[in-house]
């Protein structure tokens, strides 16, 4: 496991946020070395679908991709309710465009789609019906599994955040190969077998 201390991944908070979609890739992500920065509209509290108020870390116009390993987008229903969480989906073309990765799931994706960034790489989401509802352009590259990442993007649907942690992990390098596996079959499987694994990587 990489211990990249001091790097930073930043993660957007935003009213309706839906909690349990990050958890799994943040946690990993403060544990393996990384500061999690959580990245707000402006100054103010958030609150979260479960009613967790969230005081952002930094404001969404002080965000730099040089500044970050990677931005996390969380689903909300706001990303649906109008173009309040638009500037997200800019800031992901800025991050995409400096090379830096983007992780989003559920609703973000469709914030993606609207923004064109869907239109030419493998993705997925809730379901391909979901995201053909924005018009977008990008409907021939939907794949129907449970995360995807490509050209630097990962998404995946609101009932994968353990498989949308996968990628995160993956695509940073914080785990690989069996010790990834086994992370995933541990906590998306309860393959206790897999705990074993894990705790022979940990400890060397």
């Amino acid at each position: 496991m990489r211990n990249p201390a001091g790097t930073r991944v930043h993660l957007a908070v935003y009213d309706s946020l839906a909690d349990w979609e990050t958890g799994h890739a943040t946690a990993c992500l403060a544990r393996a070395g990384y500061q999690v920065v959580t990245v707000g509209p402006g100054s103010d509290p958030v609150v979260s679908i479960g009613g967790l108020r969230i005081q952002p870390g930094l404001a969404l116009g002080d965000l730099r991709p040089a500044d970050s390993s990677l931005l996390i987008l969380p689903g909300a229903d706001l990303w649906d309710a109008g173009d309040d969480l638009a500037p997200f989906a800019r800031a992901a073309r800025a991050f995409l465009d400096a090379g830096v990765p983007v992780a989003a799931i559920c609703g973000a994706t469709a914030g993606l789609a609207r923004e064109g960034l869907l239109d030419d790489r493998d993705h997925t989401s809730a379901a391909a019906s979901y995201l053909a509802a924005t018009g977008y352009a990008g409907a021939g590259r939907y794949v129907e599994t449970d995360a995807v990442t490509d050209g630097g993007l990962i998404t995946a649907g609101p009932t994968e955040p353990v498989a949308f942690a996968r990628e995160v992990l993956r695509l940073l390098g914080v785990y690989e190969g069996e010790v990834l596996d086994a992370w995933y079959r541990l906590y998306h499987d309860s393959d206790a077998q897999a705990y074993a694994v894990l705790q022979r990587a940990r400890a060397r």
